[in-house]
């Protein structure tokens, strides 16, 4: 997932992800997600949480970072020592 300029700061994504991915860049002012991170909360729910809760859907897949779902499973997997 990535995070676009249309983001307006609210936060609401960041406690959201499962994973921790989310974050403040405080130099950029706007939130990031850490592709080694996300999953798109394969593992953790039916949706990626964070393009759910964000009241301006500035949160869009990232192509640059594109995996598949069993990929992003074993991702899950790993991040959480399963």
């Amino acid at each position: 997932m990535r995070i676009v300029e249309t983001c307006i700061n609210c936060a609401a994504c960041e406690p959201e992800c499962p994973n921790g991915a989310i974050s403040r860049d405080e130099a950029a002012d706007i939130f990031v997600v850490e592709p080694a991170l996300c999953t798109e909360c394969v593992g953790a729910y039916d949706s990626p949480r964070c393009v759910e809760v964000c009241p301006v859907d500035c949160i869009v897949v990232d192509a640059a970072h594109a995996e598949p779902r069993a990929e992003l499973q074993a991702k899950y997997a790993r991040i959480h020592g399963l």
